[in-house]
């Protein structure tokens, strides 16, 4: 058996922390045989636990206390710590582990909210779990998530070489927003998520770079934000934003534009990995 999870952009600039769109990089998690401990087999690197101590293992036990070990193999193409929803991924796998040895019988929304209970908030999460694009929210113990349909676009990713934890890019957050600023920044979100629905993605980018939740307040700590934003713009780019707590930064761009701007983000950032991306439509999937 093997669970597919989608990596995940989140926020889309106003849409902070409640709405997130699922892209084509996965974390693949093959499940083996019982054995007498959980050993998960990968080769993303040391700070990633191999036993039972893995996201994925404590996850699911969380969820089904008497599941007995296994051998698991992990490999993921979502880059850690670059705000692409890695460990929302992580998450979501021991889920539907959970769900698939446990015999749980979960639904979505089952699993939409034991994940967001896990991770804090839905933005990553629920599209990991639904897939395409999703808004939603929390409340006390209640979430409530609705998937839609995003346009056809074609998606570029600024991946850069650093790591940023999301707690360090939470730090610089204000505790507090005036009222007539959480008016206007809750207008934003409003109008974007319209557009995107009314398939405007022309005016739904415009809002996406009118941000006022949290864009401000990383700017210093992803100074190629504005230069990337820049120059996309001028190839034509629908809206460029901060992927989740960066350092990431993801372009809604015309499929026949793609191609230029991406030839000259490669050359402008030759340290970064500049992808192609694509929405990923149906979410985790289980292969037996």
């Amino acid at each position: 058996m093997q669970i597919r999870v989608p990596g995940t952009t989140a926020n889309l600039g106003p849409g902070f922390d409640s709405c997130g769109l699922a892209l084509n990089l996965y974390l693949t998690l093959t499940v083996g045989e019982v054995q007498d401990k959980w050993e998960v087999i990968h080769s993303l690197g040391e700070g990633i636990p191999v036993d039972q101590t893995n996201v994925i293992v404590t996850t699911a036990c969380k969820l089904c206390p008497d599941l007995e070990p296994r051998k698991l193999w992990m490999t993921s193409e979502v880059p850690s710590t670059r705000g692409l929803g890695s460990s929302s991924a992580a998450i979501v796998a021991g889920i539907e582990l959970a769900n698939q040895l446990g015999n749980l019988m979960l639904s979505q929304q089952e699993k939409v909210t034991y994940a967001t209970l896990m991770e804090g908030h839905p933005d990553n999460v629920a599209p990991a779990i639904l897939g395409d694009f999703v808004v939603a929210t929390k409340i006390e113990q209640e979430v409530y998530a609705v998937k839609h349909s995003f346009p056809e676009t074609g998606i570029l990713v600024c991946i850069p070489n650093g790591e940023l934890l999301t707690s360090e890019s939470r730090d610089v957050l204000p505790q507090t927003l005036t009222y007539s600023t959480a008016v206007t920044a809750s207008s934003i979100a409003n109008v974007m998520i319209s557009a995107i629905l009314a398939n405007d993605l022309s005016l739904a980018g415009k809002m996406m770079e009118q941000d006022l939740f949290h864009e401000y307040y990383r700017k210093n700590l992803i100074p190629h934000l504005s230069d990337i934003r820049e120059t996309a713009n001028q190839f034509g780019a629908y809206g460029t934003f901060l992927s989740g707590a960066g350092p990431t930064v993801l372009t809604l761009v015309p499929l026949a534009k793609l191609k230029k701007l991406q030839s000259k983000l490669e050359r402008n950032y030759p340290q970064a990995m500049i992808k192609e991306l694509e929405i990923e439509r149906n979410g985790v999937e289980v292969i037996h």
